[in-house]
């Protein structure tokens, strides 16, 4: 009996000492004598880290995709890498978070008279791409440039393109595909890509964070490599609208942006996974919207500053009574944009709460606009009284240089001020006690900007400040309204709204609709990073039919369908909208509130003329003719994802016209028009 017990004992050490030798194994600092880490991610992806030198490689299908790749930032006035040091050790530990299981890779280098600097790699065999981030330790450090990646990549032929991405969505500014050639730099906003368009092969590179910097991803072209960088840090005046340096840092820990990297087969599906890496690795702070994808009407698109309360109601009498079937689920948003305070007399909220409840009565839910960080009275002085607060508007006025942020006649508020929020506080009282549903926000973009310094000491950077007053305005507004985005960062936005516009004002003509689907071309894949994204307020007027068909089109292959004519006047438009609007097979595809994917990433500020999607057992695709004279398109069925060599059926949605398709099919199409077909699959 003693020597069973005994046995026993001898075997429960036994145990332990292999579970705590493989626990030192698996997670204890490693020394530098293991020179190369191997760490696995997706189907046959690779890291190799060389602890000798400080650099790494990234691999994809036994490809080197990233080589001779190191982190560095720069520090107290001092540039530092990698590979400066001299000590290196690393461990791993097991993971588990929003991108499933996972392995957290953390090389650990020191040296004499340097910070301790961590490169943070986190990999997941159920993912085509890896996280990566860097970390300093020390005393009293300062830095407003941190890069957890600058490498070399493959030489690439065929037709690649450099995707230059813009910071937002102001001053009607493009996404540009140029080509990826010897003669310069290209720098592009938060996420960046290289890719060919005839094969479709790229790599993408970003930003899935952005609390703190605003990043850059800079690719250039040579004949023996190309490089790349990705840096927290970026500053210009005609992207991120800065006019002073990123802001500083500042502590004994700094951490740059976590940043994604990934090699794809096809670019476009490599940004969608850089889209839904964004929500998962910085999740909405803004409830989720569970309720249909948004329709309805904005005031901006015909009348902007003509607005009245009588034409307003007339909308929502045109909607109730002529557009009745307009509608996902069971209402549609009658919006009211800039210029609404005209119904507000004296503080006197009664006229709007009157509106608010005039379209509820009808079965419709009512909308608002407002900027919350913009001062459009400046010009006036700063002595103004700040509504709801006892601060004045000057005290409000963030400080960039020598004078202040001005763009768009806009003068931009401290988001982290008292006043500024008091302010807040103020407005969104007022609107939530009218009862309105929907709000629309816009110039978000003034609240980012770099300034000298904040009210919450604690700021120091744009983004925070961002963050702050972002989140300030979601908490007042208490989960009662469907919140839309105009003007705004493109990515750090997708924490606070439910929509976003995906571009600049657009109205009626085909070049407004080109403009617009130049967002969509570059910029679809957002629709995985807020609930819906939206081509703006559709409007019809005097145009000629296809461009109204085109403007229309664009619309629906952006996700939602926002209009904007006058239809508390009688007119072509209001002919039209009842015609077209109510069409079930167009409302099924609002329904599903998922923008289209281009063809094409070729057209450099241009738009694709072909987008698709699959919705259940249909592929829907949009042929867009952007030029004035009719033109003939050649549809590639492999190319817009269908499998060669089998005949395909389908019909168009607004004409009937009949379609078969055969590894190809010939469409004409008259200039500045559209078409969209429906295309059985299964």
């Amino acid at each position: 009996m003693i020597t069973g017990k005994y046995n026993s004992l001898l075997s429960f050490i036994a145990i332990v000492f292999l579970v705590v030798l493989q626990f030192k194994t698996v997670f204890a600092k490693k020394p530098a004598a293991q020179q190369i880490i191997r760490m696995e991610y997706g189907i046959r992806g690779v890291i190799k880290y060389d602890l000798k030198s400080g650099t790494f490689s990234i691999y994809k299908d036994n490809k080197i995709v990233i080589y001779n790749a190191y982190s560095s930032a720069r520090v107290n006035n001092r540039s530092i890498s990698s590979r400066d040091y001299t000590e290196r050790t690393y461990s791993h530990t097991a993971i588990m978070d929003g991108f499933g299981k996972g392995q957290k890779y953390v090389v650990i280098s020191a040296g004499e008279g340097l910070p301790v600097m961590k490169q943070v790699f986190y990999v997941y065999p159920g993912r085509a791409f890896l996280l990566m981030e860097e970390e300093l330790n020390g005393t009293g450090l300062r830095s407003n440039y941190m890069a957890p990646l600058t490498g070399s990549f493959m030489p690439v032929k065929g037709d690649v393109r450099s995707l230059i991405a813009p910071f937002d969505n102001d001053t009607f500014i493009s996404y540009d595909a140029r080509p990826f050639t010897a003669s310069g730099i290209d720098t592009s906003a938060e996420v960046g890509a290289v890719f060919d368009n005839v094969n479709r092969n790229g790599i993408i590179a970003g930003s899935v964070e952005h609390g703190t910097w605003k990043t850059g991803i800079r690719t250039a072209s040579n004949i023996k490599a190309n490089e790349i960088e990705v840096w927290g840090g970026y500053a210009a005046v005609n992207v991120t609208r800065d006019e002073i340096a990123h802001g500083v840092i500042t502590g004994k820990y700094l951490k740059s942006p976590k940043i994604f990297i990934g090699y794809f087969s096809d670019w476009r599906e490599g940004m969608e996974e850089y889209g839904k890496a964004n929500r998962i690795a910085d999740p909405p702070f803004v409830f989720n919207w569970t309720k249909p994808a948004p329709v309805g009407w904005n005031s901006w698109g015909v009348m902007q500053e003509k607005i009245t309360y009588e034409k307003a109601v007339k909308v929502a009498d045109f909607f109730a009574d002529s557009l009745a079937s307009l509608r996902t689920g069971n209402t549609a948003y009658i919006d009211l944009d800039s210029y609404w305070d005209k119904m507000v007399k004296n503080g006197d909220y009664s006229k709007l709460k009157q509106f608010a409840d005039y379209c509820k009565s009808k079965g419709l839910q009512p909308g608002v606009y407002w900027a919350p960080f913009t001062d459009w009275g400046h010009k006036a002085g700063p002595d103004r009284k700040v509504e709801g607060s006892n601060y004045k508007y000057g005290d409000l006025w963030a400080r960039v240089g020598n004078g202040y942020h001005d763009i768009d006649g806009a003068r931009a508020l401290d988001p982290t001020h008292p006043g500024t929020q008091q302010r807040i506080d103020y407005f969104i009282g007022h609107l939530k006690a009218c009862g309105f549903k929907m709000i629309k926000i816009d110039f978000l973009g003034h609240a980012a900007i770099e300034a000298n310094k904040f009210y919450d000491t604690t700021v120091t950077t744009g983004m925070q400040a961002y963050r702050k007053g972002m989140e300030y305005l979601v908490k007042q507004l208490d989960g009662q309204m469907l919140i839309y985005a105009a003007i705004s960062p493109s990515l750090a936005t997708g924490r606070y709204v439910h929509s976003r516009r995906i571009a600049c004002d657009a109205f009626q003509t085909i070049a407004h609709t080109k403009y617009t689907l130049n967002s969509v071309t570059y910029g679809w894949w957002q629709t995985w990073l807020y609930n819906y994204i939206d081509a703006d307020h559709v409007v019809l007027d005097h145009q000629s039919e296809g461009e109204n068909r085109a403007r229309m089109l664009s619309s629906i292959v952006t996700g939602t369908f926002i209009t904007g004519d006058d239809f508390s006047e009688h007119g072509p438009w209001s002919v039209r909208a009842r015609q077209w609007y109510q069409n079930k097979e167009l409302l099924k595809i609002i329904g599903n509130g998922k923008a289209f994917k281009p063809a094409d990433g070729n057209v450099g500020k241009g738009a694709s003329n072909i987008f698709s999607r699959r919705i259940g057992a249909y592929l829907y695709l949009a042929v867009f003719n952007y030029d004035a004279d009719p033109k003939t398109f050649i549809i590639d069925t492999k190319r817009i994802g269908l499998s060669p060599h089998h005949l395909y059926k389908g019909v168009e949605l607004l004409q009937g016209n009949k379609i078969s398709l055969n590894d190809s099919a010939q469409i004409n199409l008259a200039g500045a028009d559209a078409i969209l077909f429906k295309i059985k699959i299964n």
